[in-house]
């Protein structure tokens, strides 16, 4: 997703208490930052934020990761994850965010981070098969997962594109993940899992596209 820059997104990220702007330097010591030995989540791409603070917020006992690339998204993310907390009267504990290049992930996070879950929400599909590598669940990023990822880990996906979904399928069975479940349409699938919706998937709803989702156990 493009985005107009916002001058004050590097401002306040770097003010923000739950920002980090060093992530290389806690690889291996997530837990001791989080201060806590509660299971650790890990969002790939958080984009606005939607997602990740209504999870953090509804989940105190878990500690999350969220990552993107984009200046602007996390501040948004910021302020999206700040008014959230304010609202259910909570201290912001459980949630940093970070902005990172994702393929490089596994110089930030170790076997010792203990990564129980992540979530790939409407990542970009990357059609053309010349970029295929650059997908997040491409084979070469499982792999790099894998490195950090505890044994019984859950990847949890959803995508609005059906060739990368199908094509992800792969992906995960090549690299020794096991699908537990997976759907074409979850919007018919209620008991699927505990679905928060993103800002991507309220918008291809309302289009009429099918959200395709699966979770993958390590």
């Amino acid at each position: 997703m493009r985005i107009r820059f916002k001058p004050w997104a590097r401002p306040e990220l770097e003010a923000s208490k739950f920002y980090i702007d060093n992530p290389e330097d806690y690889k291996g010591k997530w837990k001791e930052l989080f201060g806590n030995n509660n299971p650790i989540y890990l969002e790939l791409g958080c984009g606005k934020g939607g997602f990740i603070s209504q999870l953090a917020v509804y989940n105190p006992d878990i500690n999350y990761i969220a990552i993107d690339l984009v200046d602007a998204m996390l501040g948004l993310a910021k302020r999206k994850i700040e008014k959230e907390f304010e609202m259910a009267d909570r201290e912001i504990d459980n949630v940093y965010i970070t902005r990172y290049d994702i393929e490089r992930i596994n110089s930030i996070l170790s076997k010792e981070d203990n990564i129980e879950r992540i979530y790939i929400n409407f990542c970009n599909p990357w059609p053309k098969s010349k970029h295929e590598k650059k997908r997040l669940t491409h084979t070469r990023q499982l792999e790099k997962y894998k490195e950090f990822l505890a044994e019984g880990a859950k990847v949890f996906f959803k995508t609005d594109d059906e060739g990368l979904f199908n094509d992800s399928i792969k992906y995960f069975k090549d690299s020794g993940f096991e699908i537990e479940k997976i759907t074409y349409d979850l919007v018919e699938e209620t008991d699927f899992w505990e679905n928060i919706e993103t800002e991507h998937e309220k918008m291809f709803k309302e289009q009429g596209i099918k959200i395709k989702a699966l979770i993958a156990t390590l």
